[in-house]
């Protein structure tokens, strides 16, 4: 493949690239939420405890993160459609894997090509993802990021659905990896061909601003992390909620966060990125505290809803910022960002586990909002 030279001028991505782009965040949602529903029957064909599943699932995370370092300087090189195809070729070929396999190594293996493919995905897209809303000259990057929640929701519920009609693991794997390519074939004419500047390392530590909005990248995917590991422990622990119906509290998270995705445009667009950031991070935390000091259930779950309303468009704009920032290039800056931001989901959740065993879950939930209202009192310095 041929690297974009610095002296060529590439045509402005238009209304094409803008969907290829929503295709993009859809193929990473959807792999990626279409495993949780078959981790259990891979434990169960492996014969793994949960402290040995805990630890072959941590391949998906080590792919993610190994993959994600070198994803932008690479992106830069070879073009956003490159990084995009190949990542998206070994989420397909690893899933049939990881829902057919009994064999712990080659599960773990396949976990780390997943884990890999959908960290060169996520990075890839968010780079084409800047460059698409620089060129419109609107925001755009809360409905980019509201299709990585719609693919969330699609293919969790299509996994479980498909399931549930008696189709073995292996099919759903079949399925989810066909999806993904005929998705890839769809959009991969108008994926971008380029993805920055071409020279430079394969890896460069962040640093001043883009080091600063990856912190805030980090305080956000920890928060969204929590939520997702350690709300039904709450609503069980603390609330008497029954096992079966716990979920409830990430379902209004979920639900919130996609809504307040697919119409953050239009808002960001209205209020600005300062006021999303202040508002968003003190309405995330005052989530957090209803949730925790909720008088009933309904209400702590309205709290879970309001912590997804809030944080729901805090991520897209801080991508946004970095990506129009000069201290690095846009494709460097991107790649930080998203692995500092996945380093909270994959160490955010454990992290909160040891804080809550010494102190309580209670206090680890304060502390989280704490955290977002120091979200908020960053807001004029992280859109500057």
């Amino acid at each position: 493949m041929n690297v974009q030279s610095k002296t060529d001028a590439p045509p402005a991505p238009g209304r094409a690239a803008q969907m290829s782009t929503r295709v993009g965040f859809l193929i990473a949602g959807f792999t990626l939420s279409s495993w949780a529903p078959l981790v259990p029957f891979a434990k169960a064909r492996t014969g793994l405890d949960d402290a040995g599943l805990g630890l072959v699932l941590l391949c998906l995370g080590v792919g993610s993160i190994a993959a994600m370092l070198p994803t932008g300087p690479l992106a830069a090189r070879f073009g956003c459609r490159f990084v995009i195809t190949c990542g998206t070729l070994a989420l397909a070929a690893a899933a049939p894997v990881l829902a057919s396999t009994g064999n712990v190594y080659l599960l773990a293996l396949a976990l780390a090509v997943f884990g890999a493919g959908l960290g060169m995905v996520d990075v890839a897209i968010n780079i084409q993802a800047v460059i698409v809303e620089k060129a419109s000259g609107r925001a755009m990057m809360s409905g980019f990021h509201g299709l990585f929640s719609v693919g969330g929701i699609v293919g969790a519920g299509g996994a479980v659905g498909l399931l549930a009609l008696g189709l073995p693991p292996v099919s759903v794997g079949i399925a989810v990896a066909v999806l993904a390519l005929a998705l890839l074939a769809a959009s991969w004419r108008h994926l971008l061909p380029y993805g920055g500047h071409s020279d430079g390392p394969l890896f460069v530590l962040p640093r001043g601003f883009v080091l600063f909005v990856g912190v805030l990248c980090f305080i956000m995917f920890l928060t969204e992390g929590a939520v997702l590991d350690w709300s039904a422990v709450f609503l069980v622990s603390i609330r008497d909620v029954e096992p079966t119906v716990a979920g409830v509290g990430y379902a209004a998270f979920s639900v919130a966060m996609t809504i307040g995705r697919l119409t953050g445009d239009a808002f960001v667009s209205r209020v600005g990125g300062r006021r999303v950031l202040f508002f968003g991070g003190l309405v995330s935390a005052a989530g957090y505290l209803v949730a925790t000091f909720a008088p009933s259930v309904p209400v702590a779950v309205a709290g879970f809803g309001l912590v997804g309303l809030g944080a729901a468009n805090i991520v897209p704009v801080l991508f946004t910022a970095a990506g129009n920032h000069t201290s690095m290039p846009p494709s460097l800056a991107v790649a930080a960002i998203t692995t500092m931001g996945y380093a909270g989901v994959l160490a955010g959740p454990a992290f909160i586990g040891f804080f809550a065993e010494a102190t309580s879950l209670t206090v680890a939930f304060v502390c989280l909002a704490v955290a977002l209202v120091g979200v908020a009192l960053s807001a004029r310095a992280a859109t500057r």
